[in-house]
């Protein structure tokens, strides 16, 4: 599996989670603190997914300068 189909479905899952903390933060039930760390953790997954991205798109960038 390559780093780009990789970090997408990474940076999908992320934004999965963080919906989950948003309809849990709504809800008028909901754990605040539960939904809190649910956030953190969505953001720290999706930055560092999309910093697996803009280093693959680097690498294939400077593979394809090679080439050329």
């Amino acid at each position: 599996m390559d780093a780009i189909s990789t970090a997408t479905s990474g940076m999908t899952a992320a934004l999965s989670r963080f919906d989950q903390a948003a309809g849990a933060i709504a809800s008028p039930n909901g754990d605040l603190a539960q939904a809190a760390v649910l956030t953190i953790d969505a953001k720290a997954s999706f930055t560092a997914n999309a910093a697996v991205l803009k280093t693959a798109d680097e690498m294939m960038g400077a593979l394809l300068d090679i080439l050329a």
